[in-house]
């Protein structure tokens, strides 16, 4: 905080990539209310609450003597930063919702004023088809990225419905691997594999950013100008608890499956627009958190803490988006299992490290400029980016205002489509931002939300399959409900006024039913007996 104070915190490494003249690029909140914004509580809220989250939203970038930028505290007037839009009242919420389109285009195509602050609020009053009223945040993502957002939303929203207790968010499922007990072979192997799979992954990443580029395809123009140019936004909502649905059968995590999803929905678009495109070179890049924690920490707790600092501390994972022939006969499930594959080779390599001493070189010899250009290329050879964040479980208010949803997006990357994903109140909000022109953002959200209802039938066409082929495989079942089963011998068992009813299910002409149950009977028997022949200080 002294550093703050007296002028000197040094702007990171991305936070000079991304606010270079190669790249411009900011993260935009969509924050969609339950009723309409009043103003005097969001300027309170904004000048007491939000603003002094952070010594960065009082800080404005300057280049000092050596050339190095530097984050330089300044005074800050609240009216600069807060903007209502002039729009005519009485609209229908179809109409606002294309008015917020515009606003939102808009907003991500402008730029900072570099004399103060880089964020600023929008206030949208108007009823859409998602909001009675909708604030819009833009910052500039210099001044830290998805995870010291977040952070600091959490850090200014209480809960609706008991703002005295904290917030839950969605637990993770560790991946780290336990290798405590693992031999001496074991332990060779896995760094033979680290070794194999970091080359393999640092020199593909050097290749993409540098000399290989994807395929030109209904998603990708190759262009130039890619970033600078508007964006159209299309969002869509899928419940948490489905994609556990498909997580539980088949074993791999939530961020694995909604991957899954994007890839088979954009496979299905690409080929609806052009069939040859079904076998393009296609590449996503899935940003990366690459703090050593990745629960949330308040505030106070990232300034200074080594483990899960304010900033940019991201890396970008290249996932090639699986190919297919034929969506009829290609399985919705294997986008999924590829996803959860590549990007548990990636996250496993030092792939990501021996880039980031890359750039660290290059800036170092070159300066920033050259290093913004290697991300540049890294972005604009590529054809997608996915960015994801959790948001709570609960619902929340802001400023007093209840939430009902939100969504963000980050205009500047050079690319044509940028999908960002974030959980709130059980629902994963997935939104494409694709520049206008390029393709129809219905048909991509169509494509998408039927590849989430076929990823949905195959998971439970495949469990079904595994269930029949267990039954089909056994001599019988014996359950205490009744139903059909592939068997030729069935026993249910139901309890009533003290009594056990055991019912046979026995195909016609199998076996005779009443020696059977004969054979039961005297089993029955025979066991009472046999438990009162047995010694009673060996009775249990």
């Amino acid at each position: 905080m002294e550093n703050f104070r007296e002028g000197l915190e040094p702007v990171s490494p991305y936070g000079h990539y991304f606010n270079s003249s190669e790249l411009y690029v900011s993260i935009i909140g969509v924050f969609e209310y339950e009723i309409p914004i009043n103003l005097v509580h969001a300027m309170s809220w904004l000048e007491n609450v939000f603003l002094p989250i952070h010594p960065r939203f009082s800080s404005i970038m300057v280049t000092n003597e050596k050339g190095e930028k530097k984050w330089k505290m300044v005074e800050v007037k609240l009216e600069d930063h807060v903007n209502v839009p002039i729009i005519p009242t009485g609209l229908s919420p179809t109409a606002y919702d294309e008015h917020l389109d515009d606003c939102i285009s808009n907003i991500g195509m402008e730029k900072f004023p570099q004399n103060k602050p880089m964020w600023e609020v929008h206030i949208f009053n108007h009823p859409t088809s998602n909001a009675a009223a909708t604030l819009i945040i833009k910052v500039h993502h210099a001044l830290g990225d998805g995870y010291s957002v977040m952070s600091a939303l959490l850090s200014c929203v209480q809960r609706a419905d008991n703002p005295s207790l904290p917030l839950t968010l969605p637990s993770r499922r560790s991946t780290e691997a336990q290798s405590g007990n693992k031999s001496a072979w074991a332990r060779v192997t896995q760094l033979f594999s680290l070794a194999l799979n970091t080359a393999s992954d640092f020199g593909w990443s050097f290749l993409k950013s540098t000399l290989v580029e994807d395929d030109l395809t209904p998603i990708r123009s190759g262009a130039e100008g890619a970033g600078f140019l508007p964006l159209t936004l299309s969002s869509m909502t899928f419940s948490l608890d489905r994609i556990k649905h498909i997580k539980t059968k088949l074993g791999v995590t939530v961020n694995d499956i909604i991957v899954g999803i994007i890839f088979y929905g954009t496979r299905l678009c690409m080929q609806e627009i052009s069939h040859k495109s079904s076998n393009s070179n296609s590449t996503a890049l899935v940003l990366l958190n690459t703090r050593k924690v990745r629960n949330y920490k308040s505030i106070k707790e990232m300034v200074g803490d080594s483990e899960a600092p304010w900033g940019n501390r991201i890396a970008f994972l290249h996932v090639p988006i699986p190919k297919f022939n034929d969506p009829k006969s290609s399985n919705p499930l294997e986008y999924v299992l590829e996803a959860q594959k590549i990007i548990k080779k990636r996250r496993t390599s030092l792939g990501v490290y021996f880039t980031d001493r890359l750039l660290d070189i290059v800036k170092k010899l070159k300066g920033p400029e050259a290093a913004a250009r290697y991300v540049h290329g890294t972005l604009r050879n590529s054809s997608m980016t996915i960015s994801n964040m959790i948001g709570p479980m609960e619902q929340v208010t802001m400023a007093n205002h209840p939430l009902k949803g939100f969504y963000f997006m980050t205009p500047g990357l050079a690319q044509n489509l940028t999908i960002t994903i974030v959980s709130y109140m059980g629902n994963l909000r997935v939104t494409a931002g694709i520049e206008k022109g390029l393709l129809d953002p219905l048909k991509f959200k169509s494509c998408v939300e039927n590849a989430f209802q076929m990823m949905l039938k195959a998971a439970d066409e495949a469990a079904a399959r595994y269930v029949h082929g267990t039954l089909r495989n056994s001599s019988m079942t014996i359950s205490n409900m009744i139903g059909p089963m592939e068997q030729n011998l069935t026993i249910t068992i139901v309890s009533y006024m003290v009594n056990l009813r055991v019912t046979a299910g026995i195909e016609k002409g199998l076996l005779d039913p009443q020696k059977f149950k004969s054979c039961a009977e005297n089993a029955f028997q025979m066991m009472l007996k046999a438990a009162d022949e047995v010694p009673a200080h060996k009775k249990f």
